[in-house]
């Protein structure tokens, strides 16, 4: 009978082995057989075979895996996940195919198909590591933001997103497409819902403590704020987010991220000098990551340094900033023509020539809020100067002459030099009975009001001494 029970545990030690052979066998086989599938898909791609190459990474990404069945007594069997050697090499092909067809999708303009790609992916990150489906979704987010005008979508699929996170009690990734959430209002000036988000989503991460995460949150808010016209707590979320990003490492897109909004805010405050040299930093950076991705960025940091030249009066320089090595990458960029365009009117201060430039590219220049704002205000000062330098001669002058001489409609220099009487940039009035103006001369500062209230003050004290010196003898009594 011993002899019996060791030769039937040998046989069964045997058929062990071989199955786990033979399994073993099989997996590769599948692996192999996926990674030739995902060969044929680049070649068709490389074909300009898009349709056929789609349908081939799709095979790869929805293709069954081998799974072994086991008996858990009940007679039904159940699925066995696959172990982490065996799932490692196989999400990693899975993980290529979907990036490449989600590209491809992308080169159709096919954004409801990335969108039906996420949904479709879901049953799959079941079996994936939790951070290996937030890079997978974050990445299919990215390649949809990449497209212009499917803003609304890129807002469903995050919201989506958002849902399936929080009942998969997937953390991680909820706080990152919250953020995206986040930045996608901002985008479309849905403002109060953006700060809602990024200030409940704030709150939650200072807990967990992700300063990474936290760096990009409060980038985030200082635009909002930014946006709201309200310049300190811009220039507060701003400080937090450069001190998080102080005690850890932050990766160079990031950080470009923090000297831009840095650069923006100093414009804000006409102090164009530091602006530059922040947007200067930035382009530096960007231009040395050498990443296609971070074109557009490089490119709007490159915009704004050519902006800061401008506003500071030193037009001059543009046509060497962008005639310089790093400059020349981007020939051709219709924005920055826009604003060489632009530095040139300024220097032959010529308002026509502006008016022009900004009727012209209007697209380029308009589309962007801070180019924008920056723009009107230098339309206005360039404005101011021609017409200090034509009123100079005169005493009383027909403002449809000064229009004529300036080229611009008649109204428009009324209005014009209404608001700078009322701002006190000169001493004058409009008679709309001849429809002239009249321009006094400069009369001395007027001291009397000032001498008046400085001898109130005075008066005021003096009171206030003596009745505290007459409290002080009645209580003495």
């Amino acid at each position: 009978e011993r002899e019996r029970e060791r030769e039937s545990r040998v046989v069964v030690v045997r058929v062990v082995v071989k199955y786990e052979y033979a399994t073993t066998t099989t997996k590769k086989m599948i692996l192999e057989k996926l990674k030739a599938h995902v060969e044929l898909a680049r070649d068709l791609e490389k074909k300009s075979d898009v349709e056929k190459a789609i349908d081939a990474y799709r095979g790869v990404i929805f293709s069954l895996s081998p799974r072994e069945d086991d008996d858990d007594g009940g007679g039904e069997k159940k699925k066995k996940k696959p172990t982490a050697a065996d799932g490692n090499e196989e999400t990693k092909i899975r993980e290529q195919a979907i990036d490449a067809v989600s590209h491809l999708y992308a080169k159709k303009k096919d954004a409801r198909a990335i969108k039906l790609l996420v949904d479709e992916l879901k049953p799959l990150f079941e079996d994936m590591p939790k951070a290996k489906t937030a890079k997978i979704v974050r990445n299919l987010i990215d390649v949809l933001a990449s497209l212009e005008g499917f803003d609304e979508l890129q807002v469903e699929l995050c919201q989506e997103q958002i849902a399936w996170s929080k009942k998969e009690k997937r953390t991680f990734l909820r706080h990152r497409v919250e953020l995206r959430l986040a930045a996608l209002y901002l985008k479309s000036r849905r403002y109060t819902d953006s700060l809602r988000i990024i200030s409940s989503l704030a709150r939650e991460v200072k807990k967990l403590d992700d300063k990474l995460l936290l760096v990009d949150i409060h980038l985030v808010e200082s635009k909002i704020h930014y946006a709201l016209n309200d310049l300190a707590k811009a220039k507060a979320a701003l400080t937090a987010s450069r001190t998080n990003a102080g005690s850890i490492y932050v990766p160079p897109s990031a950080q470009c991220g923090i000297d831009l909004q840095s650069g923006i805010l100093h414009a804000e405050e006409k102090d164009y000098k530091t602006g530059y040299s922040y947007f200067f930093e930035a382009f530096e950076q960007l231009t040395n990551l050498d990443d296609a991705t971070y074109k557009k960025e490089t490119i709007v940091a490159l915009k704004y340094m050519l902006m800061c030249k401008i506003m500071s009066g030193n037009a001059g320089d543009v046509k060497t900033l962008v005639a310089s090595k790093s400059g020349l990458k981007f020939a051709g960029e219709e924005s920055l023509d826009a604003m060489k365009a632009v530095a040139e009117a300024y220097i032959s201060r010529s308002l026509k020539d502006l008016e022009r430039v900004l009727r012209d590219y209007r697209e380029f220049l308009d589309n962007d809020p801070i180019v924008a704002n920056h723009l009107g205000k230098l339309k206005d000062d360039l404005m101011e100067q021609n017409l200090f330098r034509l009123i100079e001669p005169y005493s009383k002058v027909e403002i449809a002459r000064i229009a004529e001489l300036i080229e611009l409609p008649t109204l428009t220099v009324e209005s014009k030099l209404s608001q700078m009487i009322l701002d006190g940039k000169f001493e004058g009035i409009l008679d709309q009975g001849s429809g002239c103006l009249v321009v006094f001369d400069e009369q001395p500062p007027e001291t009397m009001y000032k001498a008046t209230l400085e001898t109130i003050g005075n008066m005021t004290q003096v009171v206030e001494k003596l009745q505290t010196r007459s409290e002080g003898i009645i209580l003495g009594q």
